[in-house]
């Protein structure tokens, strides 16, 4: 759920009901403001205000906190609502956010958390632990809302707020994530008018309340998204007057909008592309920022999509269902030329769930275990699992006919084109077809189980909870009708014995052996094939945005962050470093000092937990 990240669009999505328009006219009634088209970047010279134009190539899932899992829609969370704590950008170590402190009982079972009383809705009203009680019990009760997030509260026992600024939090049993809940907290006086969570997308009238560094005042499917700077969020004002993602379906488009100054960012999708990070380095007023990214790229198997009712549909091909099929698809793919000769040395060699980026949870298969690229072996793995070749050459499967996989590519990922025509040779190879079903919207068959391998990514946050939750059985939709938070409808027992295991571990060094256990079994099951992580490629214009903060801040990226640090710190460039709100220098001190309160506390636990998605994505 940090989306993740994720620079990529997520294939799951969420049910398009029509959204009640008597709700969503409720949820901001005297609020509403006319729509108007999202500024120009040129236009913004012309009245004084500072507009950031970010060019993105992901759309909107949902605007719906309790719906969103792509990372576009999650990082604007982040924008624009505050969560219990936050990340420090220097070096991903919790900090506070909503709440200023935190304890927890000496059993665990207990915790209580500071609720500050300096942050204000952006209608004027005053944040409260009621506020967050409310979204917490919310998605504990209501299975609508608890669509993207619901992982975090499972272990939920109660909510309760004794007082404003005081959050109880009772658990049925130890969750080493208390420090960790990335779940955006929302207005109770707005949200408790939803009737139906499963489907208001919260994206008919604006602005909407929100508490964070920016509050959402305009929203065009496929089109824009607008934001504008709030005054009095508690951390200070925003540099620039207004933010505005901007969708590009091309992304050439996008690098050529950038060139012309019509936008002063580019995210890529999920990354700009080799050439096109070429084409701008040394180019006047741009930057492009290539450090190592918080993100996996990965095949993803059809393993025969269920719900938590026991009821299988999609039409997966039935030969995935063998161990030794997967294991043979994977062993084919040659991951270093996935990273040679489609990110061109901008990438790692995949290996395990979790990116390199994130050491303390980093593993390795052991060179016995490890799928390493052998064509000769994978073809000796279907001849044991019974799929010959025919007299063409052919893999045939039970039913005599020659085997023909659909692979599922988002049609705007230039990546995924690249390494389907890879698979093509590869898998040809072994005498097994492959059919590239590129599509804008890869929603609708995943979660109908309409596939059989599909291109996916995550991106991964400081703690891997949520990307390793969405894996256990109870992420799996519960019915065929239902969106679960599951990827690609896994279900294992022994994966959700560890889970259980690692979601109540406090002592890190515990925790993290066994996440590294979990990342083996799922390597083992050969259900993912983690290809390569990809680095984080992006550029922006120099005389557009004097600094910005990355995360790390050593080497990291800029769009996609955990937290909101790279659009609340960046400086105009006709500004000074001095202008508005606080510098990106500024922005690494403030959190130092919130640091020191931590060191004060002493009575709880600093685990590490994954964004957005963000998350997730």
């Amino acid at each position: 759920m940090d989306i993740s990240d994720q620079p990529r669009p997520h294939p799951r999505g969420i049910r398009r009901a029509a959204a009640a328009g008597t709700a969503a006219l409720a949820l901001t009634a005297g609020l509403a403001t006319p729509l108007d088209p999202a500024p120009r970047q040129a236009r913004a010279a012309d009245d004084g205000r500072k507009v950031l134009t970010v060019a993105v190539a992901q759309s909107v899932d949902s605007l719906s906190p309790f719906l969103a899992v792509r990372l576009l829609s999650t990082s604007i969370h982040r924008l624009t609502y505050e969560y219990l704590t936050n990340y420090d950008p220097e070096d991903n170590r919790v900090v506070p956010g909503l709440a200023t402190g935190w304890r927890s009982s000496p059993d665990k079972l207990t915790w209580t958390y500071t609720i500050r009383s300096d942050s204000r809705w952006s209608d004027g009203r005053r944040v409260t632990a009621g506020d967050a009680a409310w979204t917490f019990t919310k998605m504990m009760t209501d299975e609508g809302a608890a669509t993207a997030n619901g992982s975090f509260v499972g272990n939920f026992r109660k909510v309760t707020a004794p007082s404003p600024t005081r959050l109880v939090i009772e658990l049925r049993k130890p969750q080493a994530t208390m420090t960790a809940l990335d779940v955006p907290i929302v207005p109770r006086h707005i949200w408790e008018k939803v009737t139906d969570f499963s489907a208001f997308n919260n994206d008919k009238s604006f602005p909407v309340v929100g508490n964070g560094p920016f509050v959402l005042t305009g929203y065009k499917a496929d089109s824009y998204v607008h934001l504008k700077a709030n005054k009095d969020f508690w951390r200070g004002a925003p540099n620039f007057d207004e933010l505005v993602f901007r969708y590009y379906k091309d992304q050439d488009a996008a690098v050529s909008a950038l060139r012309k100054g019509e936008v002063s960012f580019v995210a890529g999708s999920p990354s700009l592309t080799p050439a096109q990070a070429a084409s701008l380095k040394g180019e006047k007023n741009i930057h492009v920022n290539d450090a190592p990214g918080r993100r996996f790229y990965a095949l993803a198997v059809n393993p025969g999509a269920r719900a938590r009712n026991g009821q299988r549909f999609g039409d997966g091909h039935p030969s995935l269902q063998d161990r030794r099929v997967r294991h043979a698809l994977f062993t084919a793919v040659d991951r270093e030329a996935v990273v040679d000769k489609v990110f061109q040395g901008h990438a790692v060699e995949g290996q395990g769930y979790l990116p390199p980026r994130f050491p303390r949870y980093f593993w390795k298969p052991s060179p016995g275990q490890e799928l390493a690229y052998d064509p000769a072996k994978a073809a000796r793995l279907l001849d044991e699992a019974g799929y010959r070749r025919n007299r063409d050459g052919r893999r045939v499967g039970e039913d005599g006919r020659p085997i023909t996989y659909r692979v599922l590519c988002h049609a705007t990922d230039p990546n995924d084109k690249a390494v389907g025509t890879y698979l093509r040779e590869w898998w040809g190879e072994l005498g097994i077809g492959v059919r590239l079903d590129c599509r804008d919207n890869v929603t609708d068959p995943w979660l109908a189980g309409e596939y059989d391998l599909a291109f996916d990514g995550w991106s991964v946050n400081p703690d891997p909870d949520f990307v390793l939750s969405i894996h256990t059985c109870a992420a799996l939709p519960a019915t065929p009708g239902d969106t679960g938070a599951t990827d690609n409808f896994i279900c294992d027992r022994r994966y959700d014995e560890l889970y259980a295991q690692q979601l109540a571990e406090y002592d890190p060094a515990e925790r993290a052996r066994i996440v590294k256990r979990m990342q083996s079994r799922l390597y083992d099951l050969g259900y993912m094939n983690v290809m390569a992580y990809p680095n984080a490629v992006e550029a922006y214009r120099t005389d557009r945005i004097a600094s910005i903060t990355t995360m790390p801040a050593k080497a990291g990226n800029i769009y996609g962050q955990d937290g909101y640090w790279s659009w609340w710190s960046a400086v105009p460039a006709d500004s000074g470093a001095a202008a508005g709100g606080p510098s990106s220098t500024g922005v690494v001190v403030g959190v130092v000092a919130g640091a020191a309160v931590l060191a004060g506390l002493g009575a709880f636990v600093a685990v590490r937990r994954r964004s957005t998605a963000e998350d997730r994505e």
